[in-house]
Order: C-alpha cells, then structure tokens, then sequence
C-alpha cells in the first residue's frame, strides 16, 4: 500500500503470519499541517486477541495525533490494562520545527538514513507495554529533504534492508523489493513501513 502526502511519502508491505488469517501488526499514519506521525504495534503472540490489543493502540494513536512521542506511548499503555500487551514504534515529525522524535519499545525496529544515505538502527528499550508504568526513551534529530525512515515489526529481518535496498530508492521501491525478496518466507506477523520526507 502505498500513499502520497504532501510532505511524506509513505509505502507499507504486511503480511500475516504462515497459516494465520489474522495478522497482528497494526500500524497507523497521518499528516496534518503541523507533523506526520506514524505508529506500528505488535500484539503479543499472534491471531486475534494479539490484533484486538494492537488495534486498542492505533485507535489512541488516531485520537490523538498532537500529542507528542511520550504522550502517545503513555496512552497506549493506559489502554492496554487487562489486554494482551504490545510491542509498540512510534515516529512524529515536527514540519514546524524541522525535527522528528521516535520511540520504539520491544521488537518495533527504526532505522534513519540521512539524504547522503548515512543509515542509523536505534536499539528499542527491551519489554512491552501491558498497562504498567515503565520507562521511555524519545530518540529525536533534525529532518531533512529526502531523509528516509523504515519502521518494522520483528517479522522483518532487519539485515535484509541492505545498503543497496535503501540508498537513493523511492519508498515504493524498498516495499516492493522486500515483498519479491522475502515475501514467502514469513515465520512471523511482518510489517515495514518506509517512509521519506520531502
């Protein structure tokens, strides 16, 4: 699936699970005038129970778009009391400010790559959300013109978005090629989200 916005442009490929109807990836983005936020939650184990508490996440996400990085991630994790916990990624880009923020918490991978093709790979805080207090860690910078950011699920094997995949590709490109290269072997719910500023 594939979506032009006015300053991001945004490619998804997600598959469910080998042999499973329901996958248990749940992602979201918008763009307003003020920033773009893109959200990916993963709903512990797999079928339907984990897709009701990933989905639980993404309706507070499309609630709340203003709100910031640790605003989001605080009520997802309100939602979650009494439901299966998630993994949860979330990305805010501020078109006012020039900047981005992310967060990533369990197995929802980020990777950065600057317009010179300079990749950056945060390390997620370890654990999911499940409703009880925990810690946080917002990663931000500064955005700019073509400044790409791939944001999967565990069912995504992160080595297999090489150099040559990502550097000077369209979004669209790096789904697609993901999809024909691994599309068959999915031991897992996957989802990859490429997304590039404008």
């Amino acid at each position: 699936m594939n979506k032009e916005n006015k300053r991001v442009d945004v490619s998804v490929y997600q598959k469910a699970k080998k042999g499973n109807y329901y996958c248990g990836d749940s992602y979201y983005f918008k763009e307003t005038d003020e920033a773009f936020v893109c959200a990916l939650a993963d709903g512990l184990g797999s079928g339907e129970l984990a897709r009701d508490s990933s989905q639980a996440v993404m309706n507070v996400i499309e609630e709340h778009p203003p709100l910031t990085v640790e605003s989001l991630v605080k009520k997802c994790n309100e939602v979650l009391m009494g439901k299966r916990g998630v993994v949860l990624g979330v990305l805010r880009i501020d078109f006012k400010t020039h900047t981005y923020s992310y967060s990533s918490i369990g197995n929802i991978g980020v990777i950065t790559i600057d317009s010179e093709g300079k990749r950056s790979r945060s390390i997620p805080l370890a654990g999911y959300l499940a409703g009880y207090p925990r810690d946080l860690r917002v990663t931000r910078g500064k955005v700019h013109k073509g400044m790409k950011f791939l944001m999967f699920s565990d069912g995504v094997n992160d080595r297999r978005l090489s150099k040559h995949v990502t550097e000077a590709r369209s979004v669209n490109f790096i789904t697609e090629q993901y999809k024909q290269l691994y599309g068959q072997t999915r031991d897992d719910d996957t989802t990859l989200i490429a997304m590039e500023y404008q």
